[in-house]
């Protein structure tokens, strides 16, 4: 059977607007019959791929989401003396590959994912092709896209709709981190006023405007199936110990990066609680069904999920064969003994 680890994180934020919605206030859902404050996943898993920890971590080992690609093969040939004609031509033959390219272009129409070695392989058809002064053969062209993949590519997956054979099942789930309390948004009404008015003459504002914020403490759940990771590593265990272990850290540091100018909103996580096992994952967002309405907000939230936890094991069994728990808040437990944790 596969083996999962699961993180539950309780992170508090002070007044901010981390995660916007089309018009521009904070994101929200209805949970329990009560609006929450939302962190969609695909912002948090958007920040933490691309943050400096992450990429430092994971260094050599990290593609690139982009539809842009082929712009950077295009420069290449150019710079190796390639006729535009036939750069564009060869290039659009490369970018095939992985997805369909937009009209009289050599984007993709889509957001492609490539490992950071189908990179290196383009790259190094690329230079053949400059040195031969010829375009890629149909042989070449179908040897650039590889199973062996990127870090992030195994954690949060990839579908190629022009070849399912070199699609990633995600090895990694992530769900919108929700607030464990009922939420209002409030408006911030501002103004900011031009530094060369002296006031004499116009005593107004230059500009007037309006920005939603609110203040959450939030649950956020991962659950990683370490089985898939290994597998889709080609069987690097240590790569994959490396990932989880990062993945771990920047889930509990960083923070998205929305509005972060006018609300300086980062935090690190109050509270973790780590399982590890070979059972049925499940989420205990359940524990906040009920909204949390108390003055020590974060205690309350942290016996809360502590006490669905054990009641879970009271029904189905342990759920975990074991548990590691990071408490900011009394000061048990520390980052070093969670990331040896998760990668034992």
């Amino acid at each position: 059977m596969s083996q999962f680890i699961q993180l539950h994180i309780l992170t508090s934020y002070a007044p901010s607007n981390l995660n916007r919605d089309d018009l521009g206030r904070p994101k929200t859902a209805i949970m329990g019959g009560f609006e929450r404050l939302r962190i969609s996943s695909q912002s948090l898993k958007r920040h933490w791929r691309t943050s400096e920890l992450f990429n430092i971590a994971l260094s050599g080992n990290i593609g690139i989401r982009t539809k842009k690609f082929g712009l950077q093969l295009y420069d290449a040939l150019i710079e190796g003396g390639v006729s535009e004609k036939n750069a564009k031509k060869w290039v659009g033959l490369i970018i095939e590959q992985y997805g369909k390219i937009k009209k009289d272009s050599i984007e993709t129409e889509q957001l492609v994912h490539i490992s950071h070695l189908e990179k290196s392989l383009a790259f190094d058809l690329i230079n053949l092709l400059i040195k031969e002064q010829r375009e890629p053969t149909k042989q070449e062209l179908e040897s650039l896209k590889t199973i062996n993949t990127s870090v992030d590519i195994a954690l949060f997956g990839r579908m190629l709709a022009s070849a399912p054979k070199y699609n990633i099942e995600a090895a990694c789930q992530v769900a919108h981190a929700i607030s464990v309390h009922s939420t209002v948004i409030e408006d911030d009404y501002f103004t900011a006023v031009d530094d060369l008015n002296n006031g004499e003459t116009d005593t107004g504002s230059a500009h007037i405007g309006e920005a939603g914020f609110a203040a959450a403490l939030f649950y956020s759940y991962i659950c990683i199936n370490k089985t898939q990771l290994i597998e889709s590593l080609d069987g690097n265990e240590e790569l994959a110990n490396k990932a989880i272990q990062a993945l771990t850290e920047v889930a509990i540091k960083v923070s998205p990066t929305g509005k972060q100018n006018s609300f300086a909103s980062r935090a690190y996580a109050s509270y973790v609680l780590a399982e590890k096992g070979s059972y049925q994952p499940r989420s205990l967002s359940v524990a906040f069904l009920k909204p949390i309405d108390d003055e020590d907000m974060e205690n309350a939230a942290i016996n809360a999920l502590k006490f669905r936890m054990e009641n879970f094991d009271k029904v189905y069994g342990t759920c975990a064969e074991s548990r590691y728990q990071l408490n900011a808040v009394q000061g048990e437990g520390s980052l070093s003994g969670l990331l040896q944790f998760v990668a034992e």
